[in-house]
């Protein structure tokens, strides 16, 4: 083998010398500088992306921490205008609840009064036919001493008792 041949280790160990010299300079002054450059350039777009996610993030949050007190103010406008609703039904529901009672009431009113002279109008017939009634029964007897004038007086007796 060539390789092994003592009388070329010196010209071997040489271009072993020179080509590893001239390969760490090529090494050492073009490729690493390029290589760090790529990765300098890599950690500094994502060092970029990092800092937009965190504004990002940020905006966010803080949107959501507007669109949470926007919601949350037009959550209590809602139950403002929902609370005068209510109260103004409510109100409404009271006076048309008064003015149906006052109607009833005059109504009531109305249906007692007539009752009542109905009464005073059955009252007064029943007065009528309990005279006409007692002087018949007299007639029929045959007692012509009581007259009619004492019959009534009589009722008027009995009914002021009865009262």
């Amino acid at each position: 083998m060539p390789q092994l041949d003592s009388s070329t280790f010196t010209s071997q160990l040489f271009w072993l010398i020179v080509c590893f010299f001239s390969m760490l300079f090529i090494m050492s002054h073009f490729i690493v500088p390029r290589i760090a450059d790529i990765l300098e350039q890599r950690q500094r777009k994502i060092d970029g992306y990092l800092n937009k996610a965190h504004n990002i993030r940020l905006e966010a949050e803080d949107s959501l921490k507007k669109y949470q007190d926007a919601l949350a103010e037009a959550t209590a406008k809602a139950n403002e205008s929902l609370a005068a609703t209510q109260a103004e039904l409510n109100t409404y529901m009271q006076k048309k609840q008064d003015e149906l009672t006052a109607k009833l009431q005059k109504k009531i009113a109305a249906g007692e009064a007539e009752i009542a002279k109905s009464k005073e109008e059955a009252l007064a017939k029943v007065k009528e036919m309990s005279e006409e009634l007692a002087q018949a029964v007299v007639a029929k007897i045959g007692l012509t001493t009581i007259s009619a004038k004492d019959i009534k007086d009589a009722v008027k007796i009995v009914e002021a008792k009865q009262k």
